[in-house]
Parts: C-alpha cells; structure tokens; sequence
C-alpha cells in the first residue's frame, strides 16, 4: 500500500508533537535521519518502503514516556502500542499496522524480541547507524552534555564509571556501547555502512587522545 500524502503529514505532525517530549539526542531531527537512512536501506536491500517508512517515522515516540519512568517503561514496547493507536485512529489496514507495530517494538532488540522480518532489520540498522560516524560522535557529545559529563576521561577505568555521571562521556558512549555496533547490523547494505562510519569514530577519538596528551 501507499500512504497519502495527507495521512502522512497528518501522522509527521503527530509525531513531531510527542518527540517534543524526548532529550535533544531523540528529537525529531533524529527520526529524520533515521528515516532517511532506512528509505535507503530499504531500497538497497528490497524491503516494504512504505512500512519502513512509517516505523521510521514513530519508532522513537515512546521516549518520552520512558524518560519519565527513569526507564521502568520501555520505550521500543510503549511506542509500539502508541503507534498502533494512532495507526488504527487514521484507519489503515490491520495488517499494515502490525507489521509496522513489530518493527517498532523491536527495534530497541535489548531486550525482548530479536528484528525477524526485512522492515524490522532495516528499521533496526538505520536506527543504529545513526549513533556511527560524525553525527554518531555529535550525539555522543551531546547525550554527554545533557548529563553533564565532561569532555574527556581517557585516563579511568571506564567500566568502573556509571551512567548519568560526570564520567558518561563521550569517549565512554564509544568505548563501551558504540564500538560494539558494527558487528551487531543484520542487513548487508547497513554492515557495509557500519564500517566505513566506525573507521571515522575510530580516527576522530584517536585524534582526540593526542590532542589531550598535547601530541598535536
């Protein structure tokens, strides 16, 4: 099927409204991007554009919510059960919807159910791919600001460290999480992706480890 372009700027304006909710990393500008990189992995890797274009759209509406439970609420599970509300609210075909409900739910893949369709593992890397490569690192830094971590900590065991605190750097988000991604994508076109947006992180913390030492 084929969304209107009514439907779908009905359903944009409804989601901008409830990403107004999520920290700055989460925002609207993010699901642009993850949406983006999933219309072209979708394209390349031959999956429904139309249902990887609208859990694009909503995968992340559930974040406000978890946000405000400290986590107790998760917000790929949340978010599914919202986007299937507004789904059935615009009248789209059931099976449409569920199949957009289940590439939001597992999404997140932290826990709970592993992507199994096309959509989901395009939904799933697009989404990964956008915490890779420079605007992997903005957000880093950004996510860090937001906690107000500071800017660098090379020298500390970095898993002694906790989350929220003064050492949640970026350099942290990268050691312990964004480093490991690469090798967790499911779809060709979003490993080939992957690499080259790793490399970059690799490069750019490493410059800015000797920039610190004062090597450069």
């Amino acid at each position: 099927m084929r969304l209107d372009q009514a439907t779908w700027e009905r359903l944009r304006e409804r989601a901008r409204k409830l990403y107004e909710a999520n920290g700055t990393s989460h925002r609207l500008d993010h699901v642009e991007r993850v949406l983006r990189l999933a219309e072209r992995l979708a394209r390349e890797e031959g999956a429904d554009p139309e249902v990887v274009r609208v859990a694009a759209l909503l995968h992340d509406i559930g974040r406000g919510e978890e946000a405000r439970t400290r986590g107790r609420i998760c917000h790929a599970e949340y978010g599914a059960e919202l986007a299937r509300r507004i789904l059935e609210e615009e009248g789209l075909p059931r099976d449409f919807i569920e199949r957009v409900v289940r590439a939001i739910r597992r999404h997140r893949f932290r826990r709970g159910e592993p992507p199994e369709t096309l959509e989901e593992k395009v939904l799933f890397d697009a989404d990964k791919l956008d915490s890779l490569g420079a605007v992997g690192i903005g957000r880093a830094f950004l996510f860090a600001g937001e906690v107000g971590a500071r800017l660098h900590n090379p020298e500390v065991d970095l898993e002694k460290t906790e989350p929220y605190s003064a050492e949640d750097t970026a350099w942290r988000e990268f050691k312990l999480k964004l480093s490991k991604i690469k090798d967790r994508l499911l779809t060709r076109s979003g490993r080939r992706l992957a690499e080259e947006r790793h490399r970059f992180m690799e490069e750019f913390f490493e410059r800015l480890n000797r920039e610190v030492r004062g090597e450069c």
